[in-house]
């Protein structure tokens, strides 16, 4: 496992989500009329560029959001068993990663897991369709991410840059591969010994495909405040953040507005 400026990069994940979930979000049309909305409560949604309100320009992207919680039967037929199979395995994924950072931190392999922080989970497929003049659109504009942890699976095509040293620094895919990064909660409870990272999606001329995994933490009620780690403070180490609910912090995320 290698590290750029928090995004992880390691061996390999199953193909598990195949031609008929890709299918889908390329050319169902049918069924993502059925998807679309804009309401980010409902469990499966299909939308373009998911900002459109609240930024400036539009992305470059379509996306399919799907609860990890979800019933199997609330899911689309065509891309049912492998949205199943590639939630289970995202998942294990997750789990093993917070182990790690948990004694990364100097806690022990469970701490982070027992404060709910692999909970909130929600599957994402972004579509980015080939883009005739790429040098005047962007896929997904610069930003953190409001999570704990998300892990990424791409195709081949390439796109996704982190910022380092104020530079774009292009992330190379890996076949068969995967990238996690650190978010903004899980930079909050470690009082700053991780970092969220910015990052961005820029376009190309042939198309990309991107399936994520985002761990957001404990969102349904009861409300959880989540804050630095107490383990982590000291006289020499006070707390560097406030404490804030994941619900608040993500329904400012979704509604602030996003210069280009």
């Amino acid at each position: 496992m290698c590290m750029v400026d928090n995004f992880y990069r390691s061996g390999t994940l199953p193909r598990v989500v195949n031609s008929s979930f890709i299918s889908l979000i390329t050319k169902d049309f049918d069924v993502k009329k059925e998807l679309y909305s804009r309401d980010v409560s409902r469990r499966v949604r299909f939308n373009s560029s998911h900002d459109l309100f609240q930024s400036q320009t539009a992305d470059w992207r379509d996306t399919i959001s799907v609860s990890m919680l979800i019933d199997p039967e609330e899911l689309p037929a065509v891309c049912r068993d492998e949205t199943v199979e590639f939630i289970d395995q995202i998942g294990k994924i997750g789990d093993a990663l917070f182990e790690l950072l948990s004694e990364a931190l100097g806690l022990k392999p469970d701490h982070l897991k027992s404060i709910e922080c692999n909970k909130g989970r929600t599957l994402v497929c972004h579509y980015y369709p080939a883009c005739p003049e790429p040098e005047l659109a962007m896929g997904v504009t610069k930003h953190t991410d409001n999570t704990f942890l998300t892990v990424l699976v791409e195709d081949e095509t390439g796109g996704l840059q982190v910022l380092h040293d104020n530079q774009w620094v292009g992330v190379q895919p890996i076949p068969g591969g995967l990238v996690a990064n650190i978010g903004d909660l899980l930079q909050i409870v470690s009082n700053d010994k991780f970092k969220s990272n910015v990052h961005r999606v820029v376009p190309s001329r042939v198309p990309r495909i991107s399936v994520i995994g985002f761990f957001a933490g404990r969102v349904a009620p009861p409300a959880r405040l989540y804050g630095p780690i107490k383990e982590l403070l000291s006289e020499e180490n006070p707390p560097k953040c406030k404490e804030v609910l994941v619900s608040e912090y993500v329904a400012r995320f979704f509604n602030k507005k996003t210069p280009r």
